[in-house]
């Protein structure tokens, strides 16, 4: 990992995407795995200020990294800005370069701590939060991650945009929704377009980017700098490839997308490169599924993936999978 204190932020571009912070799901592998398929910025799983001192072993898992993981951007979540200030200093002491705020999760356990979204309700104290990761860190290198306000109709967002620059934040992420609303109903992407016009900061755009399409359709109606995919990147990683393919300039070679079954096999890899074996393949337990939900006739082999006790057993169906995805495509062939 990087150990400059330099004073740019990381990439934020319409040709950077990020992969954003999913709590159970963006550990080191997935996050190597999406960085291979084109994300250039990733989002550790949200890390608790306070567990950073009293929870040390589950804390160091979620901020395992290696070299090809930057640059990498700590979330971190908590309610008082002396723990998220020790927590920030603590890290940047170690070589974690960049950090994140969470004020948008909604989960009970971490509102009733005052934490996440519960924040969007006290203006103030995430100010006083994102001022103390600042001045823990330096300029650059702090971001936030915001939803429009608690509960709708009120909005908090916009006036945020402004006291965040004036803490001395580098960029914000928005996922135009109320905290309230989880992720029912759609991203408000008209909310998006005002808030980024509001912010005196580099705005990337989160919510409902569940394709390529829908993150090259967000940056042009918004205008926002960059975009992160969430539940896109979860259901298919290749997601990144497609992204970049769109700036892809003409005679330059757009990045190859692999077939989703070599992804499944890249992550498994990667799961059995950083983690223990039983752990890896409970990890392709959750994975595997979703990136094979599109394919024809795949149910079954999703019911026994979730069951899956050997690599060898991992192996049988992705071939299975993968014959199947042959006499699909000859199918359609013979059909047009």
């Amino acid at each position: 990992m990087s150990h400059s204190l330099g004073m740019s932020h990381p990439p934020i571009a319409p040709d950077a995407p990020w992969l954003a912070p999913l709590a159970g799901f963006s550990d080191l592998p997935f996050r190597l795995l999406c960085r291979e398929l084109g994300a250039m910025v990733a989002v550790t799983e949200m890390v608790s200020a306070k567990g950073l001192f009293y929870d040390s072993r589950n804390t160091k898992r979620l901020l395992d990294t290696c070299p090809a993981d930057s640059p990498l951007v700590v979330q971190l979540f908590g309610a008082e800005p002396d723990y998220l200030e020790r927590a920030a200093a603590a890290l940047a002491e170690t070589g974690y370069t960049y950090f994140d705020l969470n004020c948008g999760c909604s989960v009970r356990k971490v509102v009733k701590t005052g934490a996440g979204a519960a924040l969007l309700g006290d203006p103030d104290r995430l100010a006083a939060c994102a001022k103390a990761m600042v001045r823990a860190v330096g300029l650059g290198r702090v971001g936030v991650k915001l939803r429009l306000g608690p509960k709708p109709p009120a909005r908090v967002d916009l006036e945020l945009a402004a006291r965040l620059a004036e803490a001395g934040a580098a960029w914000l992420a928005l996922h135009p929704r109320h905290a309230s609303q989880g992720f029912s109903g759609t991203a408000n992407r008209l909310a998006l377009g005002e808030f980024v016009a509001a912010s005196p900061l580099p705005v990337i755009a989160s919510g409902d980017l569940m394709t390529a399409e829908d993150g090259r359709a967000v940056l042009a109606e918004t205008g926002a700098k960059g975009v992160m995919y969430a539940r896109g990147a979860l259901a298919d990683p290749r997601v990144f490839a497609r992204h970049a393919a769109f700036f892809t300039e003409k005679g330059q070679t757009a990045r190859a997308v692999p077939s989703v079954c070599d992804v499944v096999r890249r992550h498994a890899a990667l799961c059995r490169e950083h983690a223990d074996d039983r752990q890896a393949l409970m990890r392709m337990r959750t994975a595997v599924p979703r990136y094979l939900r599109e394919l024809p006739g795949c149910r079954a082999l999703r019911d026994r993936l979730c069951r899956v006790q050997s690599w060898n057993e991992l192996s049988d169906i992705l071939s299975e999978a993968e014959a199947l995805a042959a006499a699909s495509s000859q199918a359609a062939g013979e059909a047009a």
